[in-house]
């Protein structure tokens, strides 16, 4: 079975999906790992990334995603299927990354949160709504080495379906106040989730993202996060830490196509930090 770790804060902008598809990228492209990632997150920003928003507006309308497995299961229908809704080798880079592949996500999942959150507990009793993904997915993991999920800034139900396939979750954060308010939250509800489940889901550490030098703020909150792996219960703090480029937004453009991950990433902001964060990833999971 592959390590799957779900990538998750709280507060959206902290850059979770681009190191998502960067993680995944270099993990295929350098490391030859046959790597899914999941999109989760109803902003569908990693779905878009990887195969071009036409292809997705087709793929939405044929049930060809995420949004129609759960919709399945509030609708009682049978439309979904993950070997077809799961695409081979996505990414602008080479004309797609070989043993990259994507369960995209759907915008309509905004919607569809919301009617979860409304319909009564006892409609969803048989279908157990915390392994909707898991029972889908559940002949097509072994497939891969390393599965990446790109989770919604929350803890709602979607964001618990992939938690529960994963052994490991990924806390990207700025590094500020704002964005790392949130850590302990996120550590005790998934706890909270693995007790009740039976299954374990272990802090993989926390990564600054978006580290700018020149802020002092920055740096002394750097220096609390190292200082607080210990209480704050979320393992490590990574020792690579990402700066803030303008090249690492314009890198999630679909449209502008790449011959390798250097000309996507830059030959060395960001893309030494990517591979660097990879490499302590990879070292990790197996602890």
């Amino acid at each position: 079975m592959p390590e799957v770790i779900s990538i998750i804060n709280l507060k959206g902008g902290v850059g979770k999906t681009t190191i998502t598809i960067a993680l995944g990228e270099i993990m295929a492209f350098n490391y030859d790992l046959k790597v899914l990632i999941i999109d989760l997150d109803p902003q569908t920003n990693a779905t878009v990334a990887l195969i071009g928003e036409d292809s997705w507006v087709k793929r939405n309308i044929r049930g060809q995603t995420l949004m129609q497995l759960f919709r399945d299961k509030i609708e009682n229908t049978n439309i979904f299927s993950a070997e077809e809704a799961i695409i081979k080798n996505v990414s602008n880079v080479g004309g797609g990354i070989n043993a990259l592949d994507l369960l995209p996500s759907s915008l309509d999942l905004i919607d569809l949160q919301d009617l979860i959150i409304t319909i009564p507990v006892s409609r969803f009793l048989p279908l157990k709504p915390v392994t909707v993904l898991a029972e889908a997915l559940v002949n097509h993991l072994a497939h891969y080495d390393i599965v990446l999920i790109d989770c919604p800034p929350n803890l709602g139900l979607i964001t618990q379906n992939g938690l529960i396939i994963s052994q490991h979750y990924l806390i990207p954060v700025i590094p500020d106040i704002l964005s790392t308010y949130g850590i302990p939250q996120i550590v005790s509800r998934i706890s909270r989730l693995s007790d009740s489940t039976g299954i374990r889901i272990n802090p993989l550490g926390v990564v600054a993202n978006k580290f700018r030098k020149q802020n002092i703020h920055h740096s002394n909150q750097i220096n609390l996060l190292k200082l607080r792996e210990s209480e704050g219960g979320y393992r490590r703090f990574f020792n690579t830490i990402i700066p803030e480029t303008a090249r690492a937004a314009a890198a999630m453009d679909y449209t502008v196509k790449c011959m390798n991950l250097h000309q996507k990433y830059g030959y060395e902001i960001p893309y030494a930090a990517y591979t660097a964060l990879t490499e302590e990833v990879l070292q990790n999971v197996q602890d």
